[in-house]
């Protein structure tokens, strides 16, 4: 597939970067930390990976938010921006529906935005973006440069394609969800289209772990 004809399918080209960050993820748990309970995950199940470990940005009000601070929450963290055509929408309509699926444990999943566009996105359009899915859920927006380093953190790709102007780009990303369970572990690589109820299986299994 030619560069070009990757950039008329937006959707195709973010299945693939998905893909190519899934064989990068699975290429990391080489080393991995203590093992973690263990179960048959419609997810990928990355327990124990030596990536996606650490996570400080600031959120929309200024304040720093870190990782540890979602222990007791199953947080599902993602990469994105407001202005994305579909995954990112789409990864957030479908975690709502997860929510809804968990019923009466619902409350114990949080969403995570790290929007990989601080250029465009400012504290007011995440906070309005995030908001209108959940107002409880986080959206994280860094300088370029702390985007870059979390984005490497996670083994996530994004880039700039260019637009019809030079405020009109969209920009390419993986388009997969990490989730940590309640004790704030890396568990599981969700990748794009994962059914809210596959999602919501999975999210089941991690709450009833117990260590």
């Amino acid at each position: 597939m030619s560069s070009s004809n990757t950039s008329r399918h937006p959707r195709r080209r973010t299945a693939l970067l998905a893909g190519l960050s899934l064989l990068s993820g699975l290429g990391a748990l080489a080393g991995c930390d203590a093992p973690v309970p263990t179960a048959a995950f419609k997810a990928v199940d990355i327990s124990g990976a030596d990536y996606a470990d650490q996570l400080e940005l600031p959120d929309v009000d200024g304040k720093r938010r870190n990782l540890s601070e979602f222990k007791d929450k199953l947080a599902v963290v993602f990469f994105g921006y407001t202005q994305c055509p579909d995954v990112c929408p789409t990864t957030l309509n479908d975690l709502v529906e997860t929510q809804r699926l968990l019923g009466p444990d619902g409350d114990k999943l949080v969403a995570i935005l790290v929007t990989v566009d601080p250029e465009r996105d400012t504290a007011a359009l995440l906070k309005g973006y995030v908001g209108n899915f959940n107002p409880s859920w986080v959206a994280l927006r860094g300088s370029a440069e702390e985007t870059a380093a979390a984005a490497k953190r996670f083994k996530v790709f994004y880039r700039k394609a260019p637009g019809t102007s030079a405020d009109t780009y969209t920009v390419d990303h993986t388009a997969a969800s990490y989730v940590f369970d309640t004790q704030g572990r890396i568990r599981l690589y969700v990748r794009n289209g994962t059914p809210p109820a596959d999602l919501a299986a999975d999210l089941k299994i991690l709450l009833a772990q117990k260590g």
